[in-house]
């Protein structure tokens, strides 16, 4: 049996708070005459952002421009990658993108644009990091690393004190991490852990996949552009590094500043492998929004500073999230749960640095939950 089969939630007081918001959420749409998942708002997005990725490309093998332009390019394109992971990628593998099941599938792999296996990110996204938010050795978002602490439940070395300025280098990589070993090093351990059930043979079509599309994904952004185009190696790799650097940075801090903050809580479960908190109370408790009222960073991060809104309905598109925002707002603050938001991008890294300042301290870790 895996582990996360074993824990639960065990409210200890029952509460009618989800009930309650889920059913003003559906009024919400009702009344409006929406639908919760995508409109041409969301199509018009994906355009611009898909356009964003392949244009620069595509200019840097059939102009050939100079190294610092390629430079350019290739930092737009990480731009790119890293907005489609965040708004279209991400809302598709939610099954918030469209009604048909069809059509999220194949939006949703969109990921394999940034060299990565859909559904070892279905299994570490939607069902660990999902149900289990901030539970160590649970939620793979706050997996000890080693050499980055993310949670107060793991062994404090001498050199996480340093982490809130190292980890910034670390963030950078893990895109290019994900593309050579990630994804391997996932699909045994979630065999082993029992996490993917799926049969063995279709564990080795998956496998097999895996290996194709990333020798596709290599030779087109780095054997390609050498071979039949005859551009330097050198320029080559330098763009793919630093696009991979920029995407794998905003990935992880938008991410990061949504759960690893001052404020959040980092609950174990008791001996019997209860959580003894409702679900939803649960998300609130270790979920905080930022930037709320600024709509460009909504809009290129897919409304993932909306986090609470997206952690209580992951299959709402993220262009409603405002919508709903004040709903959960307002029947939280009934419930008497406290509805924790960063009100500036600023103040959200801030709150992060001083975190990971925290959680790399002997002893700063002390009655954090």
């Amino acid at each position: 049996m895996n582990a996360e089969s074993k824990i639960k939630f065990v409210a200890i007081d029952k509460t009618l708070f989800f009930p309650t918001l889920k059913k003003r959420v559906e009024q919400y749409f009702k009344e409006n005459h929406k639908s919760k998942y995508a409109d041409k708002r969301m199509v018009l997005k994906t355009i611009v952002l898909l356009t964003s990725y392949a244009l620069p490309f595509l200019a840097i093998l059939l102009l050939a421009p100079d190294f610092w332009i390629s430079m350019v390019l290739w930092l737009v394109m990480g731009a790119a990658i890293s907005g489609i992971g965040m708004s279209v990628m991400h809302d598709a593998n939610h099954g918030a993108f469209s009604k048909n099941p069809t059509v999220n599938k194949w939006v949703g792999f969109t990921i394999c644009l940034a060299g990565a296996g859909v559904s070892n990110w279905k299994w570490q996204h939607n069902i660990l990091h999902h149900t289990y938010t901030n539970v160590a050795n649970l939620d793979e978002d706050i997996k000890d690393r080693g050499v980055i602490k993310l949670s107060p439940h793991e062994t404090v070395k001498p050199f996480h004190r340093f982490q809130w300025v190292y980890a910034f280098f670390f963030y950078g990589i893990l895109t290019l991490y994900w593309v050579l070993l990630k994804d391997f090093i996932q699909y045994a351990h979630f065999i082993k852990s029992g996490l993917n059930r799926q049969t063995k043979r279709e564990n080795r079509g998956m496998l097999a996949g895996l290996i194709v599309m990333k020798l596709v994904y290599f030779g087109i952004f780095l054997v390609l552009p050498t071979v039949v185009f005859h551009i330097p190696f050198g320029f080559i790799l330098a763009g793919f590094l630093l696009m991979h650097f920029f995407a794998g940075l905003m990935l992880t801090v938008i991410f990061q500043l949504a759960h690893s903050v001052e404020g959040t809580q980092y609950p174990l479960p008791n001996p019997e492998g209860v959580i003894e908190k409702d679900w939803a109370v649960h998300q609130m408790e270790t979920t905080v929004n930022f930037s709320p009222g600024n709509k460009w960073l909504s809009w290129y991060i897919g409304g993932l500073n909306f986090q609470i809104e997206h952690h209580l309905f992951p299959k709402i598109c993220h262009i409603h999230y405002p919508g709903i925002a004040p709903i959960v707002r307002k029947t939280a603050k009934e419930f008497g749960l406290n509805y924790m938001e960063h009100q500036t991008f600023g103040m959200a890294f801030r709150s992060h640095i001083a975190a990971l300042k925290k959680f790399g301290m002997p002893g700063m870790n002390d009655g954090i939950v």
